[in-house]
């Protein structure tokens, strides 16, 4: 049975998507078998992976309206051992339409069990917000993965995730945890940069993970070739992070 992790955090352009395809790559890379759920409406998950968004029918917005099954919409990618179900603009009206549903929060995950025994790892990429599309990664989620980036009010806004997150633990899923803490956007040149990565190894402990992801831009030009930084920049100090940030998932869940 698949590990799921919703990868989440409700501030914008912390590396959500950018850990997510990464990471996805470099388990692919060791054999493992992952699927990426995107449910963000952006779809940044989705064409980082070499998908044409804008021709998908069968996308996350299809399942959680259940006029697809989850595994009708999984696509293949170039990506090794990584398939995804994609995401596009149709997904931003869902909160209108999931409001006369009943048990809301809960169609990811109904649809997520008929899939889940044929992976390794599931990653849910989650928008930039608290809303019924990150609560919904959250109930069908084992854990949260929250990437953080290494700059200043990098804590801002958390208080209000890790309430949520307590608030789902307490009576929608009480078997979510939080699986760790990436630290994203490191330069190690400044010195705001350092003391964001004490503050945060403060505030989290033992929960924030070694592999600290750096400023790269190799990183930030891969998307827009469609490849992981695996395939684009194997060489790269932003493929060297990831790579060390899969083995520590490997090795510790």
């Amino acid at each position: 049975m698949a590990e799921i992790v919703a990868v989440a955090n409700q501030k914008g352009g912390v590396g959500k998507t950018t850990t997510t395809i990464n990471l996805a790559a470099f388990l692919g890379r060791m054999g493992q078998q992952v699927l990426i759920v995107d449910v963000d409406p952006q779809g940044n998950a989705s064409s980082g992976l070499g998908l044409d968004i804008h021709k998908i029918e069968k996308t996350t917005y299809e399942v959680f309206l259940e006029e697809v099954s989850l595994a009708e919409a999984i696509l293949r990618t170039e990506t090794q051992n990584v398939s995804v179900v994609p995401a596009n603009v149709n997904l931003s009206g869902i909160e209108m339409d999931l409001l006369q549903m009943e048990a809301r929060e809960y169609k990811l995950q109904a649809s997520l069990k008929q899939v889940a025994p044929n992976y390794d790892w599931v990653f849910i990429d989650c928008p930039p917000n608290l809303g019924i599309l990150t609560l919904n990664a959250l109930c069908a989620a084992d854990g949260v993965m929250i990437p953080l980036q290494t700059e200043y009010y990098a804590l801002e806004g958390l208080t209000q995730l890790m309430r949520v997150i307590g608030l789902v633990q307490q009576s929608l899923n009480p078997s979510l945890e939080l699986k760790g803490v990436v630290l994203t956007m490191y330069d190690q040149r400044t010195s705001l940069a350092h003391q964001v990565v004490d503050d945060v190894k403060q505030h989290f402990g033992e929960k924030v993970y070694s592999a600290v992801v750096p400023r790269n831009v190799k990183l930030s030009e891969a998307p827009s070739f469609g490849k992981s930084i695996l395939e684009y920049a194997p060489d790269s100090s932003g493929a060297k992070a990831y790579e060390q940030l899969a083995n520590e998932v490997m090795k510790n869940g």
